[in-house]
């Protein structure tokens, strides 16, 4: 199903949706989910071009709460798994490539730890590096123009939005189009190296 659950295709799509009409699932339906439940929830809309697609992707295999912590980790502020100001503002004043690539190395960290690693590991493997080589490649050639961040206290973070915030550019938003479609992309690679469906088996 393209790594859309059930219970999510009800919430954001058809709330008495059934199986069948999940295994009918178009791309505008999966791209829909994809940015309601792991882009907004990551304030992809806000974070630096290519930190923006290796946190995006790392929320859809292992949750946005995750992903979002581990981004927090590695900039060095409070965990609290919501991405606001501070986590922001600590994105946006580090080289996107050093974020990209701390972030990636803590991401498979994690991953091997999983018990399931020894059926996952090959395909997990294979997601990152090519997240962290596309992540990367976007930092150094932005598919965006710069997204302005609203000044908070460092020591304080907010909700993420559920929304592209009004500050971002036309350009980023073409620019969620663009990493939606890439992540949809990498899923036929992907799942090759994995006995069942990719996204439906969570990191947890």
């Amino acid at each position: 199903m393209k790594g859309v659950t059930l219970a999510n295709f009800r919430r954001y799509v058809k709330a008495d949706a059934t199986k069948a009409e999940l295994r009918r699932i178009s791309d505008d339906q999966v791209a829909m989910v994809y940015r309601r439940f792991y882009w907004d929830a990551v304030a992809g809309a806000l974070l630096p071009d290519g930190i923006d697609y290796a946190v995006f992707d790392f929320a859809v295999n292992s949750g946005p709460g995750r992903a979002a912590k581990y981004l927090q980790a590695v900039l060095g502020v409070v965990q609290d798994g919501r991405i606001g100001p501070a986590t922001l503002a600590a994105a946006g004043a580090k080289p996107a490539g050093v974020v990209i690539d701390a972030l990636c190395d803590a991401r498979l960290a994690f991953l091997e730890k999983l018990s399931t690693w020894p059926s996952f590991g090959r395909g997990w493997s294979a997601r990152v590096a090519s997240v962290r080589r596309q992540a990367l490649l976007i930092s150094a050639a932005p598919l965006t123009t710069t997204v302005s961040v609203p000044s908070a206290p460092a020591s304080a973070d907010a909700v993420a939005p559920t929304a592209p915030p009004e500050s971002a550019s036309p350009a980023k938003a073409a620019g969620i189009l663009a990493l939606i479609a890439l992540a949809l992309g990498a899923l036929t690679a992907w799942a090759a190296h994995l006995p069942c469906n990719l996204l439906g088996v969570f990191c947890q």
